[in-house]
């Protein structure tokens, strides 16, 4: 949030798929284990922004406008920031018996923002920097997916009484097209997004998903995030094949919440590699760049290993709240 290439304007800061994103999933998870009454004092400065930016939609500047970053980045940015301002307010509301108002205008923005016609239909315009696996060719998917995770765990069924169904259905449409022939990044993704949202992916076909996942586990336990998908290094340089925090983490996370059963080999012993993995130093776990070889303490560097820890922190503690 001090970091100045993150400021926007009205005090504001732009929201990122590989570290405030991550965060706002991952830090609730703490709170119980931590003996915490409630949020922190960075959960509220990020949630607050996000509230101020929502609440001035259209009013605050768009993360990167066409004006200075080219076309057709200004609707990318609003894409993109409707489904992660969505999210994140959803995960605020928690348990919470309906959406807040703040939330409800953030999913109205979000709805207002999906492609109803022609290519994409049912997804969201996204960002894309050539940086993987977030900014990438591709990435379309894993936006519409994460608007699927935020509308289907949004509180008071929302789902099912406040959605436009009509909207809902292209977006189950785009998910689930053509879904066995996408790269098993985006197959992880929707398995997270079946958990979420009804009317995706059956309970046999998540297990089918899971099946996969096992043959690419590595001997140690752990996954490599570059054995999901094909993403070549911009540099020339080969990708990092082995076991990673943010593969392991986020396949690890997503079998419990949608497959696997806790006492399954393949999920404890992933879960091991986590506990055994994380860095007695600095407290998180690592995962080496898709785009080039970086220096793991550079800014950039440090940005998978951010969403890495997350992912970490969800799966350990989704594997406490269900022991």
């Amino acid at each position: 949030m001090n970091w100045p290439n993150a400021a926007r304007d009205h005090d504001t800061a732009c929201i990122s798929c590989h570290t405030s994103l991550p965060y706002a999933l991952a830090r609730p998870a703490l709170r119980g284990p931590l003996g915490e009454a409630g949020p922190t004092m960075h959960e509220e400065t990020l949630v607050s922004g996000v509230e101020r930016r929502v609440t001035l939609w259209n009013e605050v500047e768009p993360y990167y406008p066409d004006q200075t970053v080219g076309l057709p980045k200004t609707s990318e940015s609003r894409g993109t920031e409707a489904v992660l301002n969505a999210l994140i307010l959803v995960g605020r509301d928690g348990q919470s018996a309906e959406p807040s108002e703040r939330t409800r205008k953030a999913l109205a923005n979000l709805w207002a923002l999906q492609f109803t016609r022609r290519e994409g239909t049912g997804a969201w315009a996204w960002l894309h920097f050539g940086l993987a696996p977030w900014e990438s060719d591709g990435a379309e998917y894993f936006g519409a997916a994460l608007a699927a995770i935020a509308v289907g765990s949004a509180s008071g069924d929302y789902a099912e009484r406040e959605a436009p169904q009509d909207r809902l259905d292209l977006l189950r449409a785009y998910l689930l097209d053509d879904w066995r022939s996408r790269p098993v990044f985006d197959r992880v993704m929707l398995a997270w997004a079946s958990a979420e949202l009804s009317g995706l992916l059956t309970l046999e076909e998540t297990g089918a998903v899971a099946a996969e996942l096992g043959t690419l586990q590595n001997t140690d336990g752990g996954w490599s995030l570059s054995s999901l998908r094909a993403w070549p290094r911009e540099d020339g340089s080969a990708q990092d094949l082995s076991s990673d925090g943010y593969a392991t983490g986020l396949v690890a996370f997503v079998l419990q919440r949608a497959a696997a059963s806790r006492s399954d080999p393949g999920l404890n012993r992933a879960l091991q590699w986590l506990i055994e993995h994380q860095d007695p130093a600095g407290g998180g776990w690592s995962t080496a760049s898709l785009n080039k070889d970086r220096d793991p303490k550079s800014d950039r560097g440090r940005f998978m290993s951010d969403a890495a820890t997350a992912f970490a922190v969800l799966a350990l503690a989704e594997a406490d709240r269900v022991r």
